[in-house]
């Protein structure tokens, strides 16, 4: 099909994410991708491939067409690509729920298959609740969280972003309306620890669990907080009998410099959502973490059974891909790889701080950030950075980047050129 061809049929039938119907700006069209590299069908802007500086939303942590995980993927699909989960059962999901449980936090010791991130939130969020419920607690039916969080778009996560200025402000009045208190500050303060306390012990006849991003609130706006703070959640959370979830969607696997969020705090939380880097963004797939607490706890219940089951619910070829990504993730020093990331973006982005209209530049593990002080301008941005030959994507006041682990110096080095062009253009 030509370029030009498939550029108007997606017009005309393909609705992009977070678009109107039909779009409008014209979205790149991506031929191919090895490496760190986005091939693109057609040059644009005189460039005919894009360092890729946003690991496509955060999961191709390895970059493209790696022969560890193309192996694992031909090999699966030789044997079966699919077979249902209910009442059946196969070796890729039973080895992977096995490799998550040794890597999360040790209380974590089961495991539920699902196909998104946000579904994982869903079943955490009903986990909870109907644990509480089994064990004779029903009132407990609501959630805690902060402010500037995101946990996804289907219906539950979503009452758990901000309702005021957040993704899904349209849906106030109609959503569950949650607990929330204010957001965490960038720096440990005793009287903010104190706050989280007192709501956690005034709240906690009617909140079943507190729910954060641990360390870095992403889509919500890209903020970092002290690990500190999560241990006062869970402090605060077994004093009071609160359960606790932490969504490490976007921060598992190594992003923020430890394996997991929860481990730069040293705590573990009762329930524990994994996605996004799980397959190594090869196919789509994510899981949610409990204890064995919670888990007897619902077996033991009225309803003895956890009411869930995705059609594609522990689909073998992701599974099969989820663990080579694993053990390949594994058996590097992956934190070595991180810190060096995080090294050339300190260095690369230090001067975009001096630029009028930044408001803040911060580094954290392989995540780098811009902060302007007005809305970014996203399709001037995101030329310039396109022109500097790397592909960003924007939003809010934000210019930022989360790149490959495999990103040479000399290619991290261009993205934070690219990123600089992007803020003097947005």
């Amino acid at each position: 099909m030509r370029n030009d061809e498939l550029l108007a049929l997606d017009r005309a039938h393909v609705w992009h994410p977070y678009g109107p119907m039909p779009g409008r700006t014209e979205p790149l069209v991506v031929d191919s991708a090895s490496g760190v590299r986005l091939r693109l069908a057609e040059p644009v802007h005189g460039q005919a491939e894009l360092i890729d500086g946003m690991s496509s939303w955060w999961s191709a942590l390895h970059g493209y067409n790696h022969p560890v995980l193309n192996e694992a993927a031909h090999g699966q699909l030789d044997r079966m690509s699919h077979v249902m989960f209910g009442g059946l059962t196969h070796e890729p999901a039973v080895r992977l729920a096995t490799r998550l449980v040794e890597i999360t936090p040790a209380p974590l010791q089961h495991v539920f298959l699902s196909d998104s991130g946000s579904v994982s939130v869903e079943v955490a969020a009903k986990m909870c609740l109907q644990y509480w419920r089994s064990v004779g607690r029903p009132g407990k039916q609501l959630l805690m969280t902060w402010r500037g969080g995101y946990h996804g778009d289907t219906w539950q996560p979503m009452s758990l972003c901000d309702p005021e200025g957040g993704m899904h402000e349209l849906w106030s009045g109609v959503l569950q309306r949650q607990v929330f208190v204010d957001a965490p500050p960038v720096t440990y303060e005793e009287s903010y620890a104190d706050m989280l306390r007192e709501q956690i012990a005034l709240h906690a006849h009617e909140v079943a669990a507190v729910i954060v991003e641990p360390v870095v609130q992403n889509a919500g706006g890209m903020r970092f907080h002290p690990p500190a703070y999560l241990r006062v959640l869970r402090e605060a959370c077994d004093e009071h009998g609160v359960l606790l979830i932490f969504d490490e969607i976007a921060t598992g696997f190594g992003r923020t410099g430890t394996l997991f969020g929860a481990d730069q705090a040293g705590v573990s939380p009762d329930v524990m959502c994994v996605g996004k880097a799980l397959t190594g963004g090869y196919l789509s797939m994510a899981a949610t973490l409990c204890t064995t607490e919670i888990a007897e706890g619902i077996s033991r219940g009225e309803v003895p059974v956890l009411a869930h089951g995705p059609t594609f619910m522990g689909n073998p070829l992701a599974a099969a891909v989820a663990c080579a990504s694993i053990d390949l993730l594994m058996s590097q020093d992956w934190a070595l790889e991180v810190k060096r990331i995080e090294t050339g973006l300190r260095e690369g982005l230090a001067p975009v701080a001096e630029l009028p209209g930044v408001r803040e530049v911060r580094v954290l593990g392989a995540i780098g950030v811009v902060q302007l002080d007005h809305d970014v301008d996203m399709a001037a941005a995101t030329e310039a950075a396109v022109r500097a030959g790397v592909w960003v994507r924007p939003f809010r006041d934000l210019i930022y980047t989360m790149p490959p682990y495999v990103t040479g110096d000399e290619d991290l080095a261009r993205i934070c050129a690219a990123v600089h062009a992007a803020a003097v253009a947005g």
